[in-house]
């Protein structure tokens, strides 16, 4: 499932996963909630304990019940692609990918799934970073 290469380790402590929307399309939403949502960031916050490298930081939220179909950390570049399950429907699939060093993580992620009036894709930029121990 994982294919991953000793990297960098991360400095234990507090750590954001911030998200922020760049592209969204939904169909049958309204028009100025996507206009909204664009340049709208959530943070994830996580903590590390000591000798952790950037996987700790991609695992996603336990509450989400996303699954990691794939995923490989290497030469300072990560991809991953997650399924993550809707209250209805098929799952959402997220497919991400970036560079990483000591100091944690940019890239970007692109979520697609369906809604009942169609397909849907958000696209999001991220950024790991270290805010305190």
């Amino acid at each position: 499932m994982a294919a991953m290469a000793a990297g960098p380790v991360l400095a234990a402590g507090r750590w954001d996963v911030t998200s922020t929307v760049t592209d969204i399309a939904v169909p049958g939403a309204p028009g100025f909630i996507l206009r909204m949502m664009r340049g709208k960031s959530k943070a994830e916050h996580k903590r590390l304990p000591a000798a952790q490298g950037v996987e700790a930081l991609l695992v996603p939220d336990p509450k989400a019940g996303c699954r990691v179909d794939s995923q490989r950390i290497a030469d300072g570049r990560y991809a991953q692609t997650l399924s993550c399950p809707q209250k209805r429907g098929e799952p959402m699939q997220i497919v991400r990918a970036g560079s990483y060093d000591a100091t944690g993580f940019v890239g970007q992620a692109t979520v697609t799934g369906t809604t009942p009036k169609g397909g849907m894709r958000i696209v999001l930029n991220q950024r790991a970073a270290r805010i305190g121990d």
